[in-house]
């Protein structure tokens, strides 16, 4: 964290103690006007901040209506004392490997009236308020911390050094360059929930795509295969609009979420998807689905619950992404036998051409180990890595690590998590040698929804928007944002 932190030695709850610090939560989107807000940058504040236009100058606006205007603008931070110090209590549990397990553990945890929040300081945390009993098995810490400090920007002016307040709002009428890219805006600067800053671009959601077609699936993609992915990605948008609300925003803009870049690399193929399915997303009983997807699912499509934690959904479901004979030829679940002859001979299977269709790793003892990390100790001198469970795609959903002092068994998403190097969990495990271990797998990415590398195949073959969605969203209704439930009619709605 980055403010100045102390922690509470008292033993009982101060009155005064919050959960967290007191962060608005961005606007909903609405079906008149849907926009998103997208974090460019996160955790602000260890270094200098440069924004630069990329034409007209850029005009900003604190929150006590401070202005100033240029086609460059220096900040930087500096910390000052709270006039009253922040009490904060909370429980944490975590990390967690995704924002799927965290939203599972947090659903498991939440009752009505209480305040449960999914937060992300470094890694994916669920906090809870104190005295809330947590979901059976679960052992939270207790977070007591007292706020003494507070970072605030400061802006570079002709006459010095200039305290800004935020939330900072930033025009660019021609555009700010970031990292690459140009991007419209407008922008705020504003504070999160762990002492440190954000800057937003506040981007209406048609446009948003612009910036995530090309650096998902990318723009050279068939027609249908882009109309697809402007589908997934807007439905994706809606679905996860909370997935940042503790730090006042919507979204990220790298891995975490969809990646988001330089909308300039939308080419005329791209923007005629997104003009084709404006406003479409997929839905479920009048909510958007869970609208995940990804590079490559190496012939065989996974479950949401082989993915992440919780129950499985009805629209995601496992099965052998390939044509007839090869659907006939691999029923599932898929036995270990038939799991080997999907990665030996499964070429005939859509989206067979991705790089990462088909791939083998090695790790030896020292890399396992160095990926434990502190957990390492828990198991002591590495002996045997083993394949506990399978799900019906054939994908590892449980992967145990054994040593001398113990074993440590990870799960789902928390494999790839801790085994990076690992593209999936679609993998056959043999050992390679004393104290190395092979995995010879298939696809890239957590293997539910949506193949991009299929996608891209059916649409040459000549599958429409429409064929290639039901194929690996069974079930899902392509609608307009119109038809979607309002928000807390019966879940996250619009």
């Amino acid at each position: 964290m980055l403010l100045a932190l102390g922690l509470l030695t008292v033993a009982c709850r101060p009155a005064a103690a919050l959960l967290r610090p007191p962060i608005p939560a961005p606007p909903a989107l609405t079906a008149e006007a849907p926009q998103l807000w997208v974090a460019l940058a996160a955790h602000l504040g260890q270094g200098p901040l440069q924004l630069e236009a990329a034409g007209d100058p850029l005009q900003l606006v604190d929150a006590r209506g401070q202005r100033h205007s240029g086609s460059r603008l220096a900040l930087r931070w500096r910390f000052e004392p709270l006039a009253q110090p922040l009490q904060l209590e909370r429980q944490v549990l975590g990390p967690f490997a995704s924002f799927e397990s965290a939203e599972q553990m947090a659903l498991a945890w939440a009752q009505p009236g209480r305040a449960v929040v999914i937060a992300h300081p470094a890694e994916w945390e669920v906090w809870a308020e104190p005295g809330l009993a947590a979901p059976a098995g679960q052992r939270p810490r207790l977070q007591q911390l007292r706020l003494s400090q507070q970072l605030v920007p400061e802006l570079s002016t002709p006459s010095g050094w200039r305290r800004l307040e935020g939330p900072v709002r930033i025009a660019a009428p021609g555009g700010l360059r970031w990292k690459g890219g140009t991007y419209a805006g407008p922008f705020r600067l504003q504070a999160d929930a762990y002492g440190g800053w954000s800057l937003v671009e506040q981007v209406p959601l048609e446009r948003y795509l612009e910036g995530v077609l090309p650096h998902e699936i990318g723009a050279g993609a068939p027609a249908a295969a882009l109309a697809a992915q402007a589908v997934l990605a807007r439905t994706w948008a809606l679905r996860n609009q909370h997935r940042f609300a503790v730090d006042g925003y919507h979204l990220c803009a790298d891995t975490q979420c969809q990646v988001y870049s330089d909308p300039r690399q939308a080419g005329a193929g791209v923007r005629r998807a997104i003009a084709a399915t404006r406003g479409q997303v997929l839905s479920w009983q009048r909510q958007p689905i869970h609208a995940v997807y990804h590079a490559s699912n190496g012939g065989v499509a996974a479950g949401y619950e082989e993915a992440w934690a919780g129950t499985g959904l009805p629209y995601l479901r496992p099965v052998v992404d390939g044509p007839p004979s090869l659907v006939a030829a691999l029923p599932l679940p898929l036995t270990e036998g038939g799991l080997r002859t999907l990665l030996q001979r499964g070429d005939q299977a859509y989206g067979a051409a991705h790089p990462l269709f088909r791939w083998t790793r090695r790790f030896d003892r020292s890399q396992i180990v160095q990926a434990l990390g502190p957990r390492a100790a828990a198991i002591g001198a590495l002996q045997q890595v083993q394949v506990l469970e399978r799900g019906p795609s054939g994908r590892v959903v449980r992967l145990a690590l054994r040593g001398s002092a113990g074993e440590v068994v990870l799960q789902r998403d928390a494999i790839r998590r801790t085994l990076r190097g690992l593209p999936s969990t679609l993998f056959d495990l043999t050992s390679a040698g004393p104290g190395v271990w092979r995995f010879e797998g298939g696809g890239f990415g957590h293997g539910a929804g949506l193949s991009q590398a299929g996608a891209i195949d059916l649409a040459s073959r000549g599958w429409s928007l429409e064929r290639i969605l039901s194929r690996y969203y069974p079930g899902a209704t392509l609608v307009g944002l119109e038809a979607l439930a309002p928000v807390g009619s019966s879940g996250r709605g619009l």
